[in-house]
């Protein structure tokens, strides 16, 4: 047999796999033909950031095959690592170098593997741990009928829920993108929590839900208080209060990194009686913004001038967000169960430590999510290596590496590019974190899934061409098939799935605002929702989900399968997007079942999937 000298995801070569607790001893072994005639071998380590390459002596430890075996053991503190091998021999020094999968290969060049180490006190709450996300834009999702007081009166309020989102000005400039309102608020929401709990939710994510003056409500104008046209304060205390009686909590959206310059504590327009930064140095908010020139140059978000960006560590400002008495604890104390915090990879580190302390202060199992979009365990963000997941800022991340991954795949990518990227992940991340990433496939900030499948067109940002454009009927048809495909790999993989309202009902449109329509209610595709709420049924009916072990079984093509288990439950998936037939020799304990759960049925020790098609099989169903 022929073996590689190394692989980060084989436990011959690494008694634990993945990321490690500060403290925990880890032995490594390198496999090294005997034709290589080595001398003497070792493992090179280095600490992010650093120049310095240690190095430690591997000990022969034996023969496997033509093999010879040298092994080490490390035990490290929290940080973020990098190493590789080298080797001496007859003839000369060599590296053992990381290939673009986990595998290594003898080499003259370095390249390194990753080794995250966090806390030995990282816990995460365990509550959403093989749950459901359902994400809410609150304008768009359910209008009660309850009066709302002290609306301001420049908001246009769009009567008819079946109206695109606008994207213009009106000729009077009095309605333009931002500025159309449909009224969903926080009662409607309560009203619609039996449907909600159908599909298996025990999260609900809402956008923000603060006073602003966009309906996106991403630019605060009052973290004290809840948008007129949501409600008030009592509406959302009524709507924890209902959720937690269906085993559903909320979390808000934690806007930080700026605030609207139409606020209380900017207040460019002087809608508030309060002095804000722009009117006076003397304001108690001036110091919180960043003036390059006083007051009509101050640096904004991604240069958006209705968006002045706080100075985070400024201590009144950070005293304000997170103190004892501050805005993350105030809602806290309501009832809410956690926080996801807009843009977290433009907080600073200091910032997020003191976020956690005052979110977890007010409860252990209080969730802590953070919008990062690429690994977060070696994201770059203004110059410096972050630290998100290394247990002492978030709890998990939006997993935008498997929402694209999933997205390709289903679209014709090769299987392997799915595979590798899910390991990767589930090698670099904490435990903890990778059975609470938030695995979407469609949010607030991109294009509705049926659009993103049915067609690759984006029209380069045309809005006139991407405000008209609706999937033809065959486009839908098999938008809505690889939906299921997509679907199906969502809710089976490490994490959480989440859904954006309506993905269920089968709303389509291009990125904001044509993803933030309303909700199409008495209009849904009466397929797709059924096939959520099935789905939604088999996640939450299987221990296999919580947490459970990921096993790869095949990938390469356009086939994809793998094994998901915890305990005596166990889960075995198979996806197939290609349109060719594809034969699978299903594992052992999968055998002889008679039915699927969800999609294609095995034959006994065969399972035949044809074009387009799928399979969900369990063998052990419950919790």
């Amino acid at each position: 047999m022929q073996y590689y000298p190394f692989d980060s995801r084989n436990r011959l070569y690494r008694d634990k796999i993945g990321a490690l607790a500060e403290g925990e001893t880890l032995r490594l072994r390198l496999l090294l033909h005997n034709d290589a005639k080595v001398w003497n071998a070792y493992l090179s380590l280095k600490l992010d950031g650093t120049d310095t390459v240690r190095e430690i002596t591997m000990q022969y430890s034996g023969q496997i095959e033509a093999y010879r075996c040298y092994q080490c053991e490390i035990n490290l503190n929290e940080g973020l690592y990098w190493y590789s091998f080298r080797y001496t021999s007859d003839y000369g020094e060599f590296f053992v170098s990381k290939t673009d999968t986990s595998l290594g290969i003898v080499s003259y060049d370095r390249n390194w593997w990753q080794q995250t180490v966090y806390s030995s006190n990282f816990s995460t709450p365990d509550w959403l741990d093989g749950g459901i996300i359902y994400q809410i834009f609150p304008d768009r999702f359910f209008k009660s009928e309850k009066v709302k007081e002290g609306v301001p009166q420049d908001r246009y309020i769009c009567g008819d829920m079946t109206k695109q989102p606008e994207y213009r000005f009106s000729p009077d400039r009095k309605l333009r993108m931002g500025n159309d309102y449909y009224g969903g608020d926080l009662k409607g929401i309560e009203e619609k929590l039996d449907y909600i709990a159908s599909l298996g939710v025990n999260c609900i994510y809402l956008n923000p839900v603060f006073e602003a003056h966009s309906n996106h409500r991403y630019n605060t104008a009052d973290y004290t208080k809840i948008d007129s046209l949501l409600g008030n304060e009592d509406d959302l205390r009524s709507l924890v209060k209902k959720a937690q009686e269906k085993g559903i909590y909320i979390i808000l959206d934690g806007v930080f990194s700026h605030t609207g310059d139409d606020s209380v504590y900017f207040n460019k327009y002087s809608r508030y009686e309060s002095q804000g930064a722009y009117q006076s140095k003397s304001s108690p908010y001036f110091s919180w913004y960043k003036f390059t020139e006083y007051p009509n140059k101050y640096s904004s978000w991604w240069g958006i001038e209705t968006l002045p960006e706080t100075n985070e560590n400024d201590l009144s400002f950070s005293s304000f967000i997170t103190g004892e008495n501050g805005i993350l604890r105030y809602w806290l104390k309501m009832g809410v169960k956690g926080w996801r915090l807009d843009v977290a990879d433009e907080l600073p580190d200091e910032f997020l430590y003191k976020i956690r302390l005052a979110v977890k202060n007010e409860g252990q199992d209080n969730f802590l999510l953070g919008e990062v979009w690429e690994d977060a365990t070696n994201k770059i963000s203004y110059g410096c290596r972050r630290k998100f997941l290394r247990g002492r800022q978030l709890d998990s991340v939006m997993n935008y590496p498997f929402s694209n991954a999933i997205i390709d795949f289903v679209k014709g990518a090769d299987s392997r590019a799915l595979m590798n990227c899910v390991l990767d992940i589930t090698e670099n991340y904490p435990p903890q974190a990778v059975k609470l990433l938030m695995n979407h496939i469609g949010t607030h900030d991109t294009a509705r899934i049926l659009t993103r499948l049915g067609t690759d067109e984006t029209f380069g940002g045309d809005r006139e061409k991407q405000a008209s454009f609706v999937l033809s009927e065959e486009q839908y048809k098999r938008a809505v098939i690889l939906l299921k495909s997509a679907a199906v790999i969502q809710y089976t993989l490490p994490g959480v799935p989440s859904v954006f309202y309506g993905d269920e009902a089968g709303m389509q449109g291009f990125g904001d605002p044509f993803c933030r329509a309303f909700y199409p209610w008495g209009k849904e595709d009466a397929e797709i929702l059924e096939f959520y709420r099935k789905l939604g049924k088999i996640r939450r009916g299987s221990k296999a989900f919580c947490s459970g072990d990921f096993i790869p079984f095949a990938s390469g093509g356009s086939v994809i399968a793998y094994i998901r288990k915890k305990d005596s439950a166990a889960a075995f998936i198979a996806v197939n997007c290609g349109d060719c037939v594809s034969q699978i020799d299903l594992p052992y304990e999968f055998s002889n079942t008679k039915t699927a759960d969800l999609g294609v049925s095995p034959d006994k020790s065969k399972l035949t999937l044809g074009p387009l098609s799928f399979s969900v099989i369990l063998n052990n169903n419950k919790k």
